[in-house]
């Protein structure tokens, strides 16, 4: 008998079902709605074996004079125990996303989970958070004082990246228009390496403008370079997205490089082209960088503003987005939006609104939103101030170091990432890179605290029928979530793993993970392992193409569950 490999599950689990009524159980919609004698309801459900309404709103409803504890914790437990399915959110290390908070923030929000930061008027008190939290960001990114710097929150750095990106391109309409010149043909271009992240990628699509994606490799660090950049640059380029904290390995791109050329590009031709910062997390603002150039004289305070070079460099940036919700260390639903002056948000893209009970102004994607991520950002900032931040940055750093070292010195692995890799590469640089000696954050290379490795050279040689998604499938059984996937068009044949070090990740569970990796991959050396199966399942008569049939389901099954895909950065939540 062949067996069928397309068998739908729900059909099957109807089929197997017992009547409730012949086997005394009850199901979760009676669970719901029936109460004892004694007005104590059923809080129990864990003997149901109906599943509760997926598909469709159920038809009845528990009434509302009949609504007590009982049936609100039954409700409660059935959702609770299904969602225990999700993955541990501290072992997601494919997350660039925030999932702690202390117990005060908790409280805080969850006192504000009501307001909608939209209403103004109703929430006053809330609006001079958001003006309180603008003006800090402002200021730690050098804004200069003379200037009228502005900016909003936004649900993330999505949000932020469609704006900063609709301010360039009404500018370029309005000087294209101005100089007689016809706004839709060819249209306008933006410029962005082939590694962008999703949203970079969706405000082009999503609004009408030519993406240019410059090709990177391994020479450009897998990152764009500015160079190469600027062989797409013409009167039609709106601007340049530049990325501070590559979705697929942590590099930074060179701001610096691209606002010098940029700047001579002007110089030769009259043309001037901005610069917009997709900042990955407020990590660099905490490490002693600021657009890869050193600002901060120490580590126990901030020194003047900026020195008269560096303003040159920086004014090209006119726009800067970020994430609370990453490195900022907010829960998800926290991004800002911050242009170095007001002139450089067009007038139209702000909206006056009379119908809340006062005048507001408005330039957001989203309307109504709620206000409790905004105020925990708040909390955030007067609870850590910069001491706190950087305190953890470079934590997270030295964590992300320790992981990069000891996956090389495995042999087994080679990282692509540059973290753990300093500055000055002499002889004995080197050394001390090797051993780990040198603590200072200055001396490695800037870059998101992320791990992205790959198998080496050596090992591929040796066990060339070994996948590497099979590390992260073994993982996954192990409870870590590390993804496998192909690095961007150009480098698609090459996959790597990637592990991101956040704040809640400890030395501790730095080395667990190691140890786990290291035992994953040699068991899949082993003669016991999947490879020794291969072999075995070869030599025993079994067809090599049924072992391979079952190697690809499992791999399915585990894309299927967000796995072994390729990241989209702030795809999911930004």
């Amino acid at each position: 008998m062949v067996l069928s490999r397309n068998i739908n599950s729900d059909k099957i689990i109807l089929a197997a079902q017992e009547h409730s009524k012949a086997t005394g159980r009850t199901n979760a919609s009676a669970l719901l709605q029936r109460e004892k004698a004694g007005g104590h309801s059923e809080a129990n459900p864990r003997y149901d074996t109906d599943p509760i309404p997926k598909h469709s709103l159920p038809h009845k409803s528990t009434d509302a004079d009949r609504v007590s504890f009982g049936t609100l914790q039954i409700a409660y437990g059935l959702i609770r125990d299904e969602l225990a399915l999700d993955a541990n959110p501290l072992l997601n290390l494919a997350s660039f996303v925030h999932t702690y908070m202390p117990p005060q923030a908790d409280k805080l929000m969850a006192e504000n989970v009501g307001k909608n930061l939209i209403d103004g008027a109703e929430y006053p008190a809330t609006q001079v958070i958001v003006e309180r939290c603008v003006s800090m960001l402002a200021k730690l990114w050098h804004a200069d004082e003379s200037e009228n710097a502005t900016g909003t929150p936004t649900t993330g750095s999505s949000e932020a990246i469609q704006l900063a990106g609709l301010a360039m391109k009404r500018q370029w309409q309005e000087r294209m228009i101005a100089q007689g010149k016809d706004e839709r043909r060819p249209g306008p271009n933006i410029i962005m390496g082939a590694n962008a992240q999703v949203a970079l990628e969706k405000f082009a699509r999503y609004f009408d403008v030519e993406a240019r994606l410059v090709p990177v490799d391994k020479e450009t660090n897998y990152c764009m370079s500015a160079e190469r950049a600027m062989q797409f640059v013409d009167e039609n380029t709106i601007g340049v997205f530049v990325i501070l904290g590559s979705t697929f390995t942590g590099h930074y791109e060179p701001v610096e490089e691209m606002a010098k050329l940029l700047d001579e590009y002007e110089a030769k031709t009259g043309i001037s082209i901005p610069i917009h910062v997709d900042g990955l997390a407020f990590r660099e603002l905490f490490t002693g960088r600021l657009l890869i150039l050193n600002l901060f004289q120490s580590e126990r305070s901030i020194c003047r503003a900026v020195c008269d070079p560096i303003v040159e460099v920086i004014k090209r940036v006119v726009s800067i987005n970020t994430s609370g919700h990453k490195w900022g260390k907010t829960y998800v639903g926290c991004g800002w939006a911050i242009w170095r002056d007001s002139k450089h948000l067009p007038k139209d893209m702000v909206f006056e609104l009379h119908y809340l009970g006062s005048v507001e102004y408005s330039f957001s994607l989203n309307f109504s939103r709620p206000a409790a991520p905004i105020i925990a950002q708040y909390f955030n900032f007067i609870h850590l101030g910069f001491e706190g931040y950087r305190r953890i940055a470079l934590h997270d750093a030295k964590n992300a170091r320790l992981l990069s070292r000891a996956l090389e010195n495995s042999k087994y692995f080679e990282v692509i990432s540059n973290t753990h890799k300093l500055v000055d590469q002499t002889v004995t640089s080197k050394a001390a890179q090797a051993v780990g000696l040198s603590s200072d954050i200055d001396a490695y290379t800037p870059g998101l605290p992320v791990v992205a490795f790959k198998f080496s050279d050596e090992f591929s040689k040796e066990y060339p029928h070994i996948k590497q998604v099979w590390v992260q499938t073994l993982l996954r059984a192990r409870s870590w979530v590390v993804p496998n996937y192909e690095l961007p068009p150009n480098l698609e044949k090459v996959e790597i793993l990637r592990v991101v070090i956040r704040e809640q990740f400890s030395e501790d569970l730095v080395e667990r993970l190691v140890h786990d990796i290291i035992e994953v991959t040699e068991s899949l050396m082993s003669e016991d392992g999947i490879v020794g199966y291969h072999k075995a399942a070869g030599e025993a008569g079994t067809k090599k193409s049924d072992v391979k049939h079952q190697l690809k389901n499992a791999e399915r099954k585990a894309a299927s569950h967000g796995e072994g895909v390729r990241p989209t950065g702030h795809a999911g939540v930004c």
